[in-house]
């Protein structure tokens, strides 16, 4: 059982990640370290492969549990495409953080087919291993000094087995509603980073290009004609994307 974190102070800022790790022998090892400047995306993804890699050498699954929907919806879902298409977005873009999705993808390939679980968590709600691993990777980002545990499970101080029943990723209800009322569909969603405009197909596309970058903007356009007043507001043009 692993639980990884990441964290960055100004995202992007100094920053720092966390791993706490329970085997089936009842032994508990902590891990943690700092980079600077960085994201939070960086720091999350830093998170769960420094915990494939202290686990090279120990076979057997893994369960894995994380609060960040963008490590867990990149390599359950995104990944697909991105290495499809040569590592470019659907909209033609490069991917962000490649090299860290490149090195996850080859530890998860090593260790065997199916032999990862991925599960999330919500942060800051009360489970134990969640809030150390938030704990360690805050504590590394800030600069302040973190003492990491190692050694049997009857002597660390945290419930590591307290879980919720429910560890899969949130979705948006269809239909889901604001005051009462039912949400327009998307016809596309925008996201300016880096002073470059792009049109994306879902939601979730859009928000791993913006997540965790600093001064990037997004909104859904629910027609042709919305799309292009926002873009306008943007200063762009509709050709623009």
């Amino acid at each position: 059982m692993v639980f990884t974190d990441g964290a960055a102070k100004g995202n992007p800022g100094p920053g720092g990640w966390g791993v706490v790790i329970l085997t089936p022998h009842g032994q508990v090892f902590e891990l943690g370290g700092r980079a600077a400047p960085t994201t939070n995306n960086r720091m999350e993804l830093t998170g769960a492969i420094q915990a494939l890699v202290r686990l090279l050498e120990t076979p057997g699954p893994l369960a894995i549990y994380t609060d960040s929907t963008y490590v867990i919806k990149g390599i359950r879902e995104w990944i697909w495409g991105w290495r499809r298409r040569g590592w470019k977005t659907a909209e033609g873009g490069d991917v962000v953080n490649r090299e860290l999705w490149e090195q996850l993808w080859s530890l998860i390939v090593a260790r065997g087919k199916d032999a990862i679980e991925w599960h999330y968590v919500r942060g800051h709600s009360g489970i134990p291993g969640n809030e150390r691993v938030d704990e360690i990777a805050d504590g590394f980002a800030v600069g302040r000094g973190i003492d990491l545990y190692s050694g049997p499970v009857t002597g660390y101080p945290r419930r590591l087995l307290d879980l919720p029943a429910d560890t899969s990723v949130p979705t948006r209800p269809a239909g889901a509603t604001t005051g009462g009322k039912p949400k327009a569909a998307a016809y596309s969603y925008l996201s300016v980073v880096d002073g470059k405009p792009m049109r994306h197909a879902t939601w979730t596309e859009c928000e791993a290009r913006v997540k965790g970058r600093s001064g990037a903007r997004f909104k859904k356009a629910v027609s042709k004609a919305d799309e292009a007043a926002i873009l306008r507001g943007w200063h762009f043009e509709p050709g623009d994307v």
